[in-house]
């Protein structure tokens, strides 16, 4: 995984003002990262990808519509935060909410490559760990077994290996996502429902349940949108009255991210993110 200074320096190429770390269930690197982008001249905004329980379970004739082959088995929160929260106790406090689930990720991890192992593939909690700053999750396991020459790419490893539903995949626990909204709220955050692609609920349906659980907003604007798709929950997005959010679901270069590429109507936006246009 890229560092900080790196990851701020790839954003300031790209042409993006205001940049996001949005880590799975951490706010590690927020500090980091902030002073790196105000050495470059980037806007930070802090902020987590929280891993949570579903809603509504994937539906099957939705699924097929979109073309997926499977539907994730945990809903992706997006949660942002003032910038004052680097400095007034609020990271710390954030970070104790999320600790049981980081420590959860641990189990989770010990538990997947014990599968593993029963397929003859032998992976230390170790190596995985090498990989990872902070969090533990599959990326870094996937890195693992690329350097253990079980796959040849870290998406082969989830298509074959680790991706929900396949052979060494493991449940995670995780909190609700009314559970999470509070959370964040509580220290003055928006909400967005990440690549809502991925979960496979039709489009009112899902904008209903988001609106009913306090999410702020969806991430209608995604690289796996397509445009009937990305129009389609921009409208509901409307009659819900949500905003919208966009962003590259940066994972690294190897996964062909294109940052600061994606189009978002700036009306659409919610006034969180509105503040910080001139």
């Amino acid at each position: 995984m890229h560092d900080e200074q790196t990851v701020a320096e790839m954003m300031k190429s790209a042409g993006v003002k205001y940049w996001s770390l949005t880590d799975h269930d951490t706010t590690n690197g927020w500090s980091k990262a902030a002073k790196h982008c105000s050495k470059i001249g980037i806007n930070f905004i802090p902020g987590i990808e929280i891993t949570c329980k579903p809603d509504i379970a994937p539906q099957e004739d939705f699924k097929q519509k979109l073309g997926l082959q499977n539907a994730k088995t945990s809903w992706h929160l997006l949660a942002y935060f003032p910038i004052e929260c680097l400095a007034d106790g609020s990271m710390i406090e954030i970070e104790k909410w999320l600790a049981p689930f980081k420590e959860n990720r641990v189990e989770r991890m010990k538990s997947m490559l014990e599968k593993l192992k029963e397929f003859g593939h032998d992976i230390s909690l170790d190596e995985v760990r090498s990989y990872a700053t902070d969090t533990i999750g599959r990326p870094h396991l996937a890195k693992a077994m690329v350097a253990a020459r079980i796959v040849e790419t870290a998406d082969e490893a989830f298509e074959t290996w680790i991706g929900d539903g396949k052979p060494a995949h493991v449940e995670n626990e995780q909190p609700t996502i009314s559970d999470a909204v509070s959370m964040v709220k509580q220290y003055g955050g928006i909400t967005s429902l990440a690549h809502p692609k991925n979960y496979a609920v039709p489009t009112e349906m899902l904008l209903i349940s988001l609106k009913k659980s306090g999410v702020d907003a969806v991430e209608a604007f995604h690289s796996s949108h397509s445009d009937v798709y990305r129009n389609e929950l921009l409208c509901a997005a409307r009659l819900q009255g949500l905003s919208v959010t966009t962003g590259s679901d940066f994972h690294g270069t190897e996964h062909n991210s294109r940052s600061g590429k994606s189009l978002v109507p700036l009306s659409d936006l919610h006034p969180f993110f509105q503040a910080f246009i001139p």
